[in-house]
């Protein structure tokens, strides 16, 4: 008779996957995100619409939620609302494909924690959950503070020392995506999939134009440079020691 074996004591405990609330009526985008985060080790939970979403929301334990937009019976933001309004902190991350200033404003001020529009890189969906998962429970991000900058993400302003800088709204955008990941290498093409959403990598000098326009409304002239170009890669925002 063979020994039964037994778990070795010492053995580390094994951490439980992270859970997802994934609340999507596209059936093919469902699918692609629990398979990409399920290989990534999360165990995903997934409702189709905004009243299934919202019982499963309220009597699971979960640590994160991609909530649609657009859902069926009730929409995403309702949804959204309607958790904030019984107490249930989980993160939030909203998927849209509406992309204006307005549309993630609002939801923002329903109660999400991150905002990304569709279409969308598998691996910035990964990467904003995880960050969301690593702040503190009951706080949500509404402001960016890097250095003298400092973001409204509500309201969408931009200080530099505390005096209002006017940004277009992909300035905003290419702003918000540097002083997320200050003092971090970015290339032109990380870039362009990422804030431009580009599925394929054209040849074209959009990034740099675009990164022109933002340093001469950050870095001022006898201010302390903030984007740095970093030649032959891409750019980065150094926080000034």
């Amino acid at each position: 008779m063979n020994a039964t074996s037994k778990p070795d004591p010492s053995a580390p405990a094994q951490e439980p996957a992270p859970r997802v609330l994934l609340v999507e009526d596209d059936g093919k985008i469902a699918q692609e995100v629990a398979e990409e985060l399920e290989s990534r080790g999360f165990s995903v939970r997934h409702e189709r619409t905004g009243p299934s979403g919202l019982s499963v929301g309220l009597g699971g334990n979960f640590d994160v939620m991609i909530i649609d937009r657009m859902l069926p019976e009730m929409d995403g933001l309702t949804l959204i609302e309607t958790l904030r309004g019984r107490q249930v902190s989980t993160p939030v991350l909203v998927l849209s494909a509406m992309s204006a200033v307005d549309d993630r404003v609002s939801g923002l001020k329903a109660g999400g924690d991150d905002y990304l529009t569709k279409p969308f890189a598998m691996e910035e969906l990964a990467a904003r959950l995880e960050a969301l998962m690593r702040r503190p429970n009951n706080t949500r991000e509404t402001m960016l503070h890097v250095g003298p900058l400092a973001m409204d993400l509500i309201e969408r302003t931009v200080t530099r020392d505390g005096v209002v800088i006017e940004l277009l709204p992909r300035e905003f955008r290419l702003l918000e995506y540097l002083m997320r990941r200050p003092n971090q290498v970015l290339t032109r093409n990380m870039l362009l999939e990422d804030v431009w959403n580009y599925r394929f990598i054209p040849q074209t000098n959009l990034v740099d134009v675009h990164i022109g326009k933002l340093r001469r409304k950050i870095d001022e002239p006898g201010a302390t440079p903030l984007i740095q170009s970093i030649r032959g890669t891409g750019f980065m925002l150094r926080i000034p020691e």
